[in-house]
């Protein structure tokens, strides 16, 4: 079908112009309020990792350490003490959120596709996931989440950080998708209706940072 007839994460067809700016157009899909970038508008896989490129991912920045702890903080409080087995899908160049779980007790892979591709991380099942700004950056997150249903075990628990969109006001004039590298933009509705359909319990812990958890 020609680009932008249907939506990247649920497949619904027709998904409707939300917005358009000097650089790229976007669309809304009316089923899961997944908004998402003119596919014509995608970078290279080359010019997308020189963009990652210029991420600062110190592992030994306090800043970063901070803003990491906003997810891995209620993620630790959701597994309760306990030692289980996670994956920081996604991870970037600088691992350290799994490093912040491993010190603090959790057996921990990591997976991204330009910094660790290693595939035996995605054939096993994990107790949690965790994906820190990353989903904003997949061109067609209903693969990735149909991956995270299988690799999650019964009961587990799907954290994510990435800032939600509001309403069309806010969009027009909102930073976060200046990012070329930002083509899918998540609604608190668009995680109502993935928990419902995945069967999960949704827990926005912050204007960036959903935990979602298998009820079965």
């Amino acid at each position: 079908m020609p680009a932008n007839t249907f939506c990247p994460l649920c497949q619904a067809l027709h998904p409707v112009l939300y917005f358009q700016d000097k650089q790229r157009c976007y669309f809304r899909c009316a089923n899961c309020a997944l908004v998402f970038a003119d596919r014509l508008s995608l970078l290279s896989s080359q010019a997308e990792y020189a963009q990652y490129l210029l991420h600062n991912n110190d592992m030994d920045d306090d800043g970063y350490r901070r803003f990491l702890a906003r997810l891995s903080q209620p993620l630790l409080a959701k597994l309760q003490g306990s030692r289980k087995l996670g994956l920081d899908f996604g991870c970037g160049p600088g691992p350290l959120l799994a490093k912040m779980l491993s010190d603090a007790g959790q057996q921990m892979q990591v997976w991204d596709p330009y910094f660790a591709d290693n595939p035996g991380a995605l054939q096993q099942q994990y107790d949690f996931i965790c994906c820190t700004e990353a989903i904003e950056h997949f061109v067609n997150p209903g693969n990735e989440w149909a991956q995270w249903q299988k690799l999650l075990k019964p009961a587990g628990i799907l954290a994510i950080m990435t800032k939600r969109y509001t309403d069309l006001p806010a969009f027009s004039h909102w930073h976060y998708k200046n990012d070329p590298t930002h083509v899918s933009f998540f609604h608190q509705d668009t995680f109502h209706w993935l928990a419902t359909r995945a069967k999960m319990t949704v827990d926005f812990v912050t204007n960036d940072v959903v935990i979602l958890q298998k009820t079965g």
